[in-house]
């Protein structure tokens, strides 16, 4: 069973916030010595990293949740210290999809993405001293930890893909082009997972991908479907390879047609893409001949070679085409696009209503107000209830109609309502 692993759904958990401290420090005439409480150290972030020594991503199907360390909490006027972050190396290709939305495409060899941000620490009582407020104890819980459940999606990186139906010679070409080895037999058989390798022609060098064999239906799933197309998104040029001899006595043209619709049903801009057409296998020629079939391909507007993978034939013509198409792609601007992907919004709304007889506050921003508040201290209540005053979050649910002792929830607390500071 092949190792080839590319998707998986993971699971980061950044580290949570250390708590602040509320202490003093003893100074004459200063109350109770003046406030020096320090803050609690930041929560460690989980980072994927680009890495060209990692091809596939088995590693997340053996182990589909990672967590990174949390800060500490501080201890008087001693600052806690911050969790370790976790470099979580992805291949590069990789793509980070959370509800459906591409958030992260880390196409380059060291691009990093924060995939979930570690918890900010608590701030000590240092930071609400005030005109009015000298001697606060007030200290704040560390912000949780921010958890990332996403998809992990792999598009090889390689800047020509072989494409054609199965075992129309893909394997072949690819063995005889470059020092990949994939499993080619004498008997009919397709390659069920892409195989990579490094093409030398002349003083030139590209890498290519020998994908899995299309079969009609892919581009709706049917076969490997999206798995062999998600790959062929990735290349610049594509060698579309046909047997020109098929063992089924199959038109050469129509099955050259049935791969080709299923391109274009997948991406219009995937159909568009530079091709060479490969007419493999003229080694098998019963006296037929070649130029009549080629000049048959050649209606089609591509380039068109005829070949003979397994006799060698034709090959470096075919790749000298391949490296000048390259080289006319490579001077247009790169088609990959690493995507800015804020986890949250830092005005990220709120809202309140009636649900359950309670009343219920919602939204990312009041619910982690909440857990970093040390809800044991009066002083740190009154400071939050001011902070929701500010936000409007009291004047909503008056108008929602609660009134004093009133049940209201935000998270996993629950509160009664009061009027008053």
């Amino acid at each position: 069973m092949s190792s080839f692993i590319d998707s998986a759904r993971v699971s980061f958990e950044s580290g949570k916030g250390g708590k602040g401290s509320a202490s003093f420090h003893r100074e004459k005439h200063v109350p109770r010595g003046g406030p020096n409480g320090a803050d609690g150290g930041k929560g460690g972030n989980i980072v994927l990293l680009a890495d060209r020594g990692k091809r596939t991503l088995l590693d997340f199907r053996l182990n589909d949740h990672y967590k990174a360390g949390n800060g500490t909490d501080a201890h008087g006027n001693k600052r806690g210290r911050d969790g370790d972050d976790l470099v979580v190396h992805v291949p590069v290709g990789t793509m980070v999809v959370r509800d459906d939305e591409t958030i992260a495409d880390l196409a380059q060899d060291g691009h990093r993405f924060v995939v979930a941000k570690g918890g900010r620490g608590g701030r000590g009582n240092l930071h609400f001293t005030s005109s009015v407020r000298q001697a606060p104890t007030i200290a704040e819980n560390g912000e949780p930890a921010e958890t990332a459940d996403v998809r992990l999606e792999l598009k090889l990186l390689a800047d020509v893909g072989i494409v054609g139906l199965p075992n129309a010679g893909k394997s072949t070409l690819i063995s005889v082009c470059s020092a990949a080895k994939p499993k080619i037999a004498d008997y009919p058989f397709t390659t069920i997972v892409p195989n990579l390798g490094v093409v030398q022609i002349g003083d030139k060098s590209f890498s290519m991908a020998d994908m899995p064999g299309l079969i009609e239906g892919a581009s709706s799933g049917v076969g490997l479907g999206h798995q062999f197309l998600r790959h062929v998104e990735r290349t610049k040029v594509l060698i579309h390879v046909v047997d020109v001899f098929p063992l089924d006595e199959s038109d050469p043209v129509a099955n050259f047609t049935t791969v080709e619709s299923e391109l274009k049903l997948y991406s219009e801009e995937l159909a568009e893409r530079p091709r060479v057409i490969a007419l493999n296998k003229i080694d098998l020629s019963p006296g037929v001949g070649i130029e009549s079939i080629v000049a048959r391909f050649e209606a089609f507007g591509h380039p068109v070679f005829a070949i003979s993978s397994a006799m060698r034939k034709g090959i470096d013509p075919l790749l000298f085409k391949v490296v000048e198409l390259l080289e006319r792609e490579e001077a247009k601007p790169s088609p990959i696009v690493v995507r800015p992907a804020p986890l949250e919004a830092a005005d990220e709304p709120w809202e309140a209503a009636i649900e359950e007889g309670a009343y219920v506050v919602k939204g990312r921003r009041v619910e982690r107000m909440v857990e970093m508040t040390n809800l044991s201290n009066s002083e740190s209540l009154r400071y939050l209830h001011r902070r929701l005053q500010r936000m409007g979050v009291i004047d909503s649910l008056r108008d929602l109609g609660a009134e004093d002792g009133d049940t209201v929830r935000i998270g996993d607390w629950e509160f009664s309502f009061v009027e008053g500071g």
